[in-house]
Parts: structure tokens; sequence; C-alpha cells
């Protein structure tokens, strides 16, 4: 199925705009005729921002305008404009994968004409996705994967929220859906009088809209229907209108949205603290999920250019043919010892009772372990040569691993894994270093089948950081449980990890010890982890 682009120029508050907005048409030039626009998004009617994919001639790059219309002869839309500008210029300082970059703020004599009816216009990056109203239109999404989906704009608000900076995340089509499946604030400019508190209505109303359909704040798009209200005002709980929506989950979404008179949430770390969990145990559950195209309830899917993930599970082993594999593997290990036992008489018999000399005893002495023992987070003092590598392999599911403390951008993880070296996940940015601030962060890969592999190529920018590669018996096991198998300080660009000699395991983490500096924060940012399997 390929996703509906919604037609915003039917929309009569996009065609009655000329007097009041310039020519805000497809092919109309803006910004002393440096961004030509190319297809409108949406209105934000609270603020009479039009949100705009334009062209910027200059740099040839699409980007995502925030265009503000309005009389300039009206004192109060003219301030409510400035101070929209003064809000964006700020938060340009901030960056996060959940937010699109403000390139630029132009406002009256910076390349805005207000006789034409704009006031104002925010340039951002434009970003590749799906609408978050298209994704709804036919019908809700699956609790689990709402809670996923609303995350990592969740951790941005919270990041944005520490610095003072408000976001502006309260409108459905300011918000889009990305290819990696997480969503994104791609038209940056919050309202004049917003504050941190709308920014946690905002998620609970996105989180509202993904699970029901329905939009629960003001000032939404007329194409969305209204939340339905209690009598108290609040919005119904979602777990009223859809049966298959947990409660504590429901819960959320309304007291994110309700007034804090009204037992509503006041904090975007306490929502975090909330979804995250949710998030978490929904993951539990699906431990056979892989980070691929969506599959929506009816068995529709997204277009390949709007992918977000998809539920596909394990095929069953044969466990008949492994066990029978297994049976005769003994027997022909029980064959061949039989043999060489039998040789070993005969030269027994050939030398007769002659001593053995020393340089053989010595040999005796000096050999390695038998190969069935343990030997734990160790390396062999004498470790075989290392293997070849033979090709690539792909995980099925990659997952972040943390021994304490959150899981750092669990829900953008899938990025090391997408082929595409433009995409990046990052840890969180941290004041204090490993191991001061928590004992490490992971990204455990799961394969199909026991895999044995040769090398880990490890694509960061992240140069000085410090990885160990570790096989595990499952995705969840503790950390003590792992096995070292490389380690590596990272480089600027791919940093080749060559794997010692081990059996082939389902489970190879990227464990991460030290890392990088940017600045007065330590954080470590990976764009693709490549295995090679063993020759």
């Amino acid at each position: 199925m390929t996703t509906r682009r919604t037609d915003y120029t039917n929309d009569a508050t996009v065609r009655g705009v000329r007097a009041t907005g310039g020519d805000l048409l497809p092919g109309g030039v803006i910004g002393d005729g440096r961004y030509r626009l190319l297809a409108p998004f949406g209105v934000d009617l609270r603020g009479n921002a039009h949100l705009w994919r334009a062209r910027d001639g200059q740099l040839r790059r699409d980007v995502a305008l925030t265009v503000l219309v309005g009389d300039p002869t009206d004192r109060d839309a003219t301030i409510a404009a400035r101070r929209t500008l003064e809000r964006a210029a700020h938060a340009a300082r901030f960056t996060s994968p959940a937010v699109s970059r403000v390139l630029d703020v132009l406002g009256v004599g910076s390349g805005i004409d207000p006789s034409e009816g704009v006031l104002g216009v925010v340039v951002a990056d434009f970003a590749q996705g799906t609408d978050l109203v298209d994704l709804i239109a036919e019908h809700p999404l699956p609790a689990g994967t709402a809670a996923r989906l609303v995350e990592p704009l969740a951790i941005a608000v919270e990041q944005a929220h520490h610095t003072g900076l408000v976001l502006g995340v309260d409108h459905p089509q300011r918000v889009r859906v990305g290819p990696d499946g997480s969503l994104r604030l791609s038209f940056p400019g919050p309202l004049p009088q917003a504050t941190l508190q709308d920014d946690v209505k905002g998620l609970g109303a996105i989180l509202y809209l993904l699970l029901t359909g329905r939009w629960a704040l003001p000032g939404g798009p007329p194409t969305i229907p209204g939340a339905p209200r209690e009598r108290n005002g609040a919005p119904v709980s979602p777990a009223a209108l859809r049966q298959d929506v947990p409660d504590d989950l429901a819960d959320l979404a309304v007291r994110s949205i309700a007034d804090t008179s009204l037992g509503g949430i006041r904090t975007s770390s306490a929502l975090l603290t909330v979804l995250e969990g949710i998030a978490q145990r929904a993951e539990l559950l699906d431990q056979q999920t892989e980070l691929l195209n969506p599959v929506l309830p009816g068995g529709d899917r997204l277009a390949d250019q709007d992918t977000v993930w998809t539920t596909n599970k394990r095929p069953p082993r044969d466990d008949d043919r492994r066990r029978k594999l297994a049976i005769g593997v003994t027997a022909l290990t029980v064959a061949t010892v039989g043999v060489l036992a039998w040789v070993g008489m005969q030269l027994i018999s050939f030398f007769g009772s002659d001593p053995v000399p020393a340089a053989v005893q010595q040999t005796v002495v000096a050999s390695p372990p038998p190969a069935g023992g343990s030997t734990g987070n160790q390396p062999q003092a004498n470790p075989p040569p290392a293997p070849k590598p033979a090709g690539p392999v792909k995980p099925t599911r990659v997952v972040v691993y943390s021994v304490k403390g959150d899981k750092d951008n669990a829900r953008t993880v899938g990025r090391v894994n997408d082929g595409k070296p433009g995409t990046v996940w990052s840890t969180v940015r941290y004041k204090q270093p490993f191991p001061t601030a928590k004992p490490g962060i992971g990204i455990m890969s799961t394969f199909k089948d026991p895999t044995k592999l040769a090398q880990v190529i490890i694509d960061s920018p992240s140069e000085g950081a410090q990885v160990e590669i570790r096989s595990a018996s499952s995705a969840t096991a503790k950390l003590d449980d792992t096995k070292l198998i490389g380690t590596a300080t990272l480089t600027n660009g791919k940093t080749e990890i060559a794997l010692s000699a081990a059996e082939p395991t389902e489970n190879v983490m990227v464990w991460i010890t030290k890392l990088g500096v940017d600045g007065d924060e330590n954080v470590t940012q990976i764009r693709e982890v490549e295995f090679q399997l063993a020759q």
C-alpha cells in the first residue's frame, strides 16, 4: 500500500491565504527569491503557521519552511511572529535525531517583505518519510508500535527541557515519521506562548492520535476528528475506544493531555519514565520482532520509502533434523576415536617400550588445555589464528543492551543495521564518562542461526571510543556470562575488528566501554555495524 499524500492545496485555509500570506502557492518564491515553494504540508491555525516543503535555490536542496503569515499592521500578530522566530533561533543550537535542524530564521528586514503578508520564516532540514496524519488515516496503530514511535521524540523533548527549550511538538502536521521508524519534529517553531507543559501535552496527544486516530488538543487539523470528552473535560480513555489498548498506556496518554489540576503529568521526565517502561515491556513481548517494514492492521504495508518496521516471526527450527544430525556427528566422532586408538596401539607395539624423548615430553606439557575447558572472559595464552572474512551477514534483530539505567535511544538503534551510512545511532550525551556514569552500553545483534564470525566493522565518527565485541548465549544474558572475542579503539570512519576463533553464536554484542568526547560531553555515535562471516 502506498501511503496517501494529503492534498493541502484543497484546504480552504491554504487557498484563501493570498490576502494575508502573499503568493503561498506551489511554484511561488519566498525569502528574496531563494526558496521556491514545492508542496504544502499543513497549517497550524493557532499561530497562522503554514508548513511547506521548498527548494533552496542557492544550496540546491529541499528544506522545510514554517511560514508565519498575518497582517503587518496588526501589532499583536507581528509581536507573536517575532517571538516565534526568537524561540526558533534559540532552538537552532539544539541537536537531536528526532528534531529537524533549524538552518535559518528570516524576519522582516532579513529577506521578508511584510507587505506580502509574510511576517517570518523558519528554515529547517527537510525530513523524508511519511506524514503523521497519513500514517493513521486508515486505522490506528497497535499499542506497542505507538509506544515505540513516541519514545524517541519524548527523549528529544526531555533533553530540550533540560536546557530550558520548548520544542513545540503540539501539532500533528509538524511531526513526520522517518524511514527509520521514529517520529521527528519536522517543522520547528514553537508558539510564542508555548510552555514546557505544552510539549508534554503534545506528546500525550500524539500518542492518543496513534492509538485512536483522534486529536485531543485544540487547534488540530480539520481533517482529523476530535477526541470525545469526559464531563470534566478530559479526553475519553483510548482503552474505552479500543479494547486492545493496555490500561497503563491509555492512562499515560490521558494524563499527559490533562491539566495538572486533573491529575495530569507535569514534566517530560515523568512521561518518559512511564513510556520507557511500557516500551520495554512491549519489547519483551516482541522478542521475535525485526526492525524492518511495518505491518499495519489488516496486512497493509507502508511504502518502501516510508518504512518503519515489520513483525516477522522466526521460522520454527527443525528439531528432529538437528537431533538426527547430532546423533550422526556423535557416531562419527566415536568411530574416529576408535580408529585413532587402534593406530596408537600399533605405534606403541612398533616402538616397544622405549622412553618418550624429552622433546616430546616438553611438547606435551606445553600443549594448550582441551578445547572444552572454560576460558571465561579471558583470551587464551596461545590463541589460534583469527579466521578470514568470507562475506557480510546481517542480524535479524538489533536492540540496546544496558545493565544500569535507561537504554540509550533504543528506538533508533535499527540505524546501525539499515545499510544507510547517513543515519546515525547515538548514545545519550553524558556529563561524566564511563564507567562513572554507567559501566557501559551495548548493541546486541541476534542472528537467525548460530553464526561463526571473523570480523566486525564499525563505522563511527566518535574517534577514541573503545568497544568490546562479546558473544552471548542469549540477548538478555548477564554481562559476566558473555565472552570477550575482540576489542578496538574506534577511529573516525570504519574500524575493522578481527575476532578470535570462537564457536558459532546467535548473539553478538558491541559493548561500549569508553565514550568519545564532543566538547564537554561524552557520547558515541555509530553509523553502521557490519558482520563478516568466517571462512
